[in-house]
């Protein structure tokens, strides 16, 4: 599995091995983690996506568990991506919190699962100590956590880009309620999410994989429960058209999703049906850009080669759901 080391931002502009099979990016002051992750002898990757899953087993993650390893199994996967709310209700309280073991060692035990987790942050996470989460001291408890705000992960054909989504929402800040944030790493705000936006405007701008997806917790386009987060709408969207990404992918809403648009290829997808579901909170949506929309608790499997990415959203079951694959040559998306 890849190791990964910590850097200070520096002020050259150039990528600079690190340790291992790891990159760091540093630009402008600024800097962004760069890991590299091998694929099939064909070139092929295959991976799983699962987000808002860290109930301890509850509300049916242990049954998502246990598809997931029958699918990767089938699928013979190479990484696991989770799209952020890794545990709840209040992320962890330190590293070693036994929710660690409770809602991941213990619940994700199959052979086809052990493989590297690539993680991101969701605002249940920032409501416990974020450190903890981003510590290497979990990685020793369990070589498969991985975990950073913001990172790239290059495998090849494709490059993924984590993206620390929680600090745009303006309501964690200004109408928290009863929660509390930390906000360590993060302040000032402005500052942070402009080094952010540049940061990921660089990397795009720079990749030449094949595809280009984007991975963040927070939804921007969603028929379910928190719908449009303006936010990430009006700063991150212009980013992502701009470089052409192909995939937006995100949590939040505990749903399975898949949302076009009118005016570029840009497909946004929801895999945040880990455990609890939210069943009937639908909102309407433009039937145009609505592709596929599911109110229960399930995980999405991807298939990717140089020509074509197929996409699989499966149920509590095993059962499919959806299904969907987009050839790169043509840029088209067939049912």
């Amino acid at each position: 599995m890849n190791e990964f080391v910590w850097h200070d931002h520096c002020e050259d502009d150039l990528i600079l091995p690190a340790n291992g099979n790891e990159y760091v990016l540093k630009a402008q002051n600024l800097s962004m983690n760069l890991m590299q992750q091998s694929v099939k002898a064909d070139g092929s990757l295959s991976f799983l996506v699962i987000g808002d899953w860290g109930r301890k087993g509850q509300y049916n993650q242990s049954d998502v568990a246990f598809q997931m390893g029958e699918i990767g199994e089938k699928l013979n996967i190479d990484l696991v991506i989770s799209t952020g709310d890794n545990f709840y209700e209040d992320g962890l309280t330190g590293v070693n919190d036994p929710a660690f073991h409770g809602s991941f060692t213990n619940i994700y035990k199959a052979p086809s699962l052990q493989k590297t987790w690539y993680n991101v942050l969701g605002n249940h996470d920032y409501r416990g100590d974020v450190e903890a989460q981003l510590s290497p001291v979990l990685r020793e408890k369990d070589e498969r956590w991985f975990c950073l705000k913001s990172y790239v992960l290059d495998a090849e054909i494709v490059e993924f880009f984590f993206i620390d989504t929680t600090p745009f929402v303006d309501d964690y800040f200004t109408n928290p309620k009863e929660h509390t944030y930390d906000w360590k790493g993060v302040l000032p705000r402005e500052k942070y999410l402009n080094d952010l936006l540049k940061d990921l405007d660089l990397a795009l701008s720079r990749s030449t994989a094949k595809w280009k997806m984007v991975i963040g917790h927070h939804t921007i386009k969603s028929a379910g429960h928190h719908g449009i987060i303006i936010e990430l709408a009006d700063q991150l969207v212009p980013i992502l058209k701009e470089h052409n990404v192909d995939f937006y992918i995100n949590g939040h809403d505990h749903c399975l999703e898949r949302i076009g648009s009118i005016d570029s290829n840009l497909e946004f997808l929801t895999s945040g049906g880990g455990s609890k579901a939210w069943r009937g909170d639908l909102k309407g949506w433009n039937p145009t850009e609505l592709k596929f929309y599911y109110d229960g608790q399930g995980f999405v499997s991807v298939e990717l080669n140089q020509k074509e990415a197929e996409f699989v959203y499966y149920d509590v079951f095993g059962h499919v759901l959806h299904k969907f694959s987009v050839s790169k040559d043509s840029c088209v998306a067939r049912q």
